[in-house]
């Protein structure tokens, strides 16, 4: 109750920022400058004008939106507003990426599309073999707009995983005018932030070329637990334009993460240590006394042992009570997650005439990796021999490392009331993953595992793998009438990944996933009055992942991988989706349902810890069938006040068992609901804001009750609501220096410090858990503020 009078009073107390959110369809043809001029102020979508015309359901935010985050918080903290979107991290930034999941409309993060001004970032997930996080890809305040679409993307998406959605990040224009842009955050947990950007403005002398270059640095400590968490990221950009209608574009982004990370919980776990648990640094002689006991052989000796597979077998007393705990995995010294990213691009836009126009981009990416955590399952070399001074763990990691380049291509001709437009994506990936161990002293840590780590002791396993992507398309958007529009096209696509062994067990071999004819139609009807009808029909196909951790290599089996090759058959998906969308001078709203039918589903169930990465071995857990509705609506209450609010309703379940040996079921699947995908989303947030003077918002999210089995048995997580605030001032007109173009703003996350878990699925989904012991949970991150100054210069 006291949470929620906190919540009524301070919707009633403070001066609130404008959502300045778009409910729109996405252009068929190519996106509008992140820098495109506002419409005028007193409609509805100041901000991003509402795109009407278009087939599907597109929302796009702008960086007003972005801005009024916590400095260095994930986009994608602004987009889990949009209906349909459920989002889950265990930091206040959501950038935090062990922890960091998206769902759209039922369908997990590994099978939604991502880009970057049109430069696949893959599927976004830890350990990406493809790509990488948005958080590492662009710095948010350099982020102009993200589009996102909850269907499936455009057919020219640049994208093998996008069965559901597709959420496009587009990047800030430099300036026309010289400036400096200063920002500095300090706030909770010792966190600080440092940011800045020289726009150069246009240089006539040079064709009126105008570039920025940015730079940031960020650290916190973790909110529980020892350890930090710290980025440093370049980014650079350059436009030089080419007559009334060309352009030459190139950026460069260059990004260092290190993140140490909070331990993986299970029900149990919480119950018994609390939601506040976490690793042990650092506190090294309770990491090193858990591992002396877990390798003690006489533990494991006599009629009754001690341990047996080294968790307690209820005789005498448990060795690990001493130690705080009760089995090895209830923690360990450390985990940290390190990468260091380059990603690049150029692109040139041009007509060819009055009709046609064209866009290509050259991209690339490289990518340096390492997973570690401080195992006490494999002792560093020495260990028990006399004058030793190794300890009874190791640091185990997984690294990886990704070079790629790319080239996409789109031609668009204007032929009255025909659209054409076609286009290619070509990629060429090699990745090299390995998992390798590092040795530990017995006295006190000698490595720092934010740096990382050389000269193991042993390799486990190292593999090469080859990915090779094409795809083209080809649309026409015919306009019938001024009232009816119909799109329809079709894309191709075609993705070889092959492997090679370095070390481990042998596989090779390719794997193909190919598809010719992936369909997509849609219609648009305008009535009077604002009124808007559309519906659209979508097909699409997921390529096999070339990785050692997931996908049909995890085995590491060449057994299995030849399987996968003969039998198996990519994932694909169906996607139906219709509404009405209505937009006044002062109000705008949509209303969509949708029909998704998601076939040859594939999966892994863990069986182990998760952070032991035991291989996975992947299997059909049959058709998916999805249905839901979508509402979301924004009201301007006056030019400075507005009110916006959505709600997603989405039934996801399993339509088939799982087969198992000699026609039996491996898993009891059929109905049961798919896991991590919560039924309810309901998102609202009131705003202030008249350019000048006080502005403030306050978001309120509700996500309802998800689960992490295939069988629901047991790992139901409760539903959850949190609230976050934004209070800021503006100096406008100072005569002051100092003073002008001055902004003050302050953040409160969790603002009734709920206690809940956010993040579900951390360790993957299980069978079934009826004793609640699958660590795969993350406890979100208790209330934090946090205060910004920016300064332009």
């Amino acid at each position: 109750m006291k949470r929620h009078l906190m919540l009524g009073g301070t919707f009633c107390a403070l001066l609130l920022a404008a959502p300045h959110l778009a409910l729109a369809a996405e252009p068929a043809a190519a996106a509008p400058a992140a820098d495109a001029p506002a419409a005028d102020a007193n409609e509805v979508d100041a901000v991003i004008v509402l795109g009407q015309g278009q087939s599907r359901q597109v929302q796009t935010i702008n960086t007003t939106q972005i801005e009024v985050l916590a400095a260095g918080s994930s986009p994608l903290r602004a987009v889990e507003k949009l209906p349909g979107v459920s989002f889950q991290s265990a930091d206040a930034f959501g950038a935090y990426e062990w922890s960091t999941r998206v769902a759209i409309r039922g369908f997990d993060q590994s099978r939604l599309g991502f880009t970057l001004d049109g430069v696949p970032l893959g599927d976004m997930s830890y350990g990406n073999y493809n790509g990488l996080h948005v958080s590492r890809a662009v710095t948010s305040e350099d982020l102009g707009k993200v589009e996102l679409a909850q269907g499936a993307g455009s057919l020219s998406t640049a994208s093998t995983s996008n069965l559901g959605g597709t959420l496009q990040f587009f990047t800030r224009d430099p300036s026309q005018e010289f400036h400096v842009q200063t920002n500095a955050t300090v706030g909770s947990d010792s966190m600080y932030r440092v940011f800045g950007r020289i726009d150069t403005g246009a240089i006539e002398s040079l064709g009126g070329l105008r570039a920025y270059v940015s730079a940031v640095d960020q650290k916190a400590d973790k909110w529980k637990g020892g350890g930090e968490q710290k980025q440093r990221q370049y980014d650079a950009k350059v436009v030089l334009p080419l007559g009334e209608t060309g352009s030459l574009t190139a950026f460069w982004n260059h990004s260092e993460r290190r993140e140490q990370d909070y331990q993986d919980m299970s029900f149990d776990m919480i119950r018994r240590l609390g939601r506040d648990w976490d690793n042990f640094q650092p506190d090294w002689n309770k990491a090193v006394g858990v591992g002396a006991v877990l390798n003690n052989p006489a533990n494991y000796a006599g009629p009754t042992p001690l341990l047996n597979g080294g968790y307690w077998t209820g005789a005498g007393t448990n060795p690990y009570a001493q130690y705080g705990v009760v089995t090895p995995d209830d923690a360990y010294y450390a985990g940290a997650g390190i990468r260091d990213d380059d990603i690049y691009a150029v692109t040139l836009k041009h007509d060819l005439g009055e009709k046609v126009r064209f866009d290509l981009t050259g991209y690339g990416h490289k990518n340096q990796g390492q997973g570690l955590w401080y195992t006490p399952y494999t002792v560093s070399p020495g260990y028990g021999t006399a004058g030793s001074t190794a300890a009874p763990l190791s640091i185990r990691t997984t690294e990886y490392d990704i070079d790629r380049k790319g080239l996409i291509g789109n031609l668009y001709v204007d032929l009255g009331a025909h659209a054409i437009s076609a286009g290619f994506w070509t990629e060429d990936n090699d990745f090299h993953q390995a998992r390798r161990f590092y040795a530990e002293t017995l006295a006190a840590p000698s490595r720092d595992p934010l740096d990382f780590q050389s000269n193991p002791f042993k390799t486990s396993w190292e593999y090469k793998f080859n990915t090779k992507t094409t795809t083209g398309y080809l649309q026409d958007v015919w306009t019938v009438t001024d009232a009816l529009k119909v799109n329809f096209g079709f894309k191709a696509l075609k993705v070889e990944n092959e492997v090679s062994t370095i070390a481990g067990s042998a596989m090779s071999g390719k794997i193909e996933s190919k598809d010719n004819f992936l369909p997509q139609v849609g219609v648009v009807y305008d009535l009077p009055g604002g009124v808007e009808l559309f519906g659209g029909y979508t097909e699409n196909m997921a390529a096999y992942v070339s990785a050692a951790t997931s996908g049909p290599f995890a085995s590491q089996n060449q057994a299995a991988v030849d399987y996968v090759r003969d039998n198996l058959q990519p994932e694909t998906s169906k996607t139906f989706e219709g509404g009405v969308r209505y937009k006044t001078d002062r109000f705008q709203g949509v209303a969509a349902l949708y029909h998704v039918d998601f076939e040859n589903r594939l999966a892994s169930a863990s069986t182990a810890p998760p952070i032991l990465g035991l291989p996975a071995v992947l299997s059909n857990v049959g058709a998916v069938k999805t249905k839901g509705i979508e509402l979301a609506g924004q009201y301007r209450l006056t030019d400075a006040w507005s009110l916006y609010g959505s709600y997603a309703y989405n039934d996801s379940t399993y339509e088939d068992d799982v087969p198992g040996a000699g026609g039996t079921v491996a898993m009891h699947t059929k109905g049961k609901d798919v896991v991590f995908t919560p039924k309810s989303l309901l998102k609202a947030s009131l705003g202030y804001d008249n350019g000048t003077g006080f502005f403030g918002n306050l978001g309120v999210s509700y996500t309802s009750s998800r689960w992490y089995t295939f069988e629901n048995d047991g790992g139901k997580v409760d539903g959850f609501t949190v609230a976050d605030l934004t209070v800021g001032y503006r100096f406008a007109g100072e005569t002051n220096a100092w003073l002008r173009d001055l902004e003050v703003q302050a953040n409160i996350t969790n603002l009734t410090d709920e206690d809940y878990i956010s993040t579900v699925g951390s360790g993957g989904a299980s069978k079934a858990d009826p004793g609640g012991t699958a660590m795969t949970l993350l406890p979100g991150a208790p209330r934090q503020a946090y205060v910004t100054v920016r300064k332009r210069f």
